[in-house]
């Protein structure tokens, strides 16, 4: 076998191995602890449509100062975005406090038609 028809049949496999590979992508919503509830409700539909679209969603609360001493109204919050998202999407990381911040990160299910769930 000739070596340049070789090293043509490696690139034409190496491109059709990309084609069907997918890349996963993350997507982050920032929040504050003293959040509103429509803006909270806004980031919570941010959320859905990232979710529709099947990417992952880093959710960031951020405290400033000393702020951080109330950091259970920020994990109430949190709790309240995962009872809200656990039938629709996996909770890959539960919300974790570190630092100034607290971290959760939901995954999309990997079952067919995660849109018709939500309401």
């Amino acid at each position: 076998m000739d070596y340049g028809k070789y090293k043509y049949q490696m690139e034409i496999s190496e491109k059709e191995r990309k084609k069907r590979q997918t890349q996963i992508v993350v997507k982050e919503v920032k929040l504050r602890p003293k959040i509103d509830k429509n803006d909270l409700n806004i980031k919570k539909k941010q959320i859905q449509k990232f979710i529709e679209k099947g990417n992952k969603v880093k959710i960031t609360m951020s405290f400033k100062g000393r702020e951080i001493i109330h950091s259970n109204i920020g994990m109430s919050i949190m709790e309240g975005i995962v009872e809200e998202f656990k039938n629709v999407c996996n909770i890959e990381q539960y919300p974790k406090l570190e630092g100034y911040n607290i971290i959760m990160v939901l995954e999309p299910q990997s079952s067919g038609s995660i849109s018709s769930k939500f309401i």
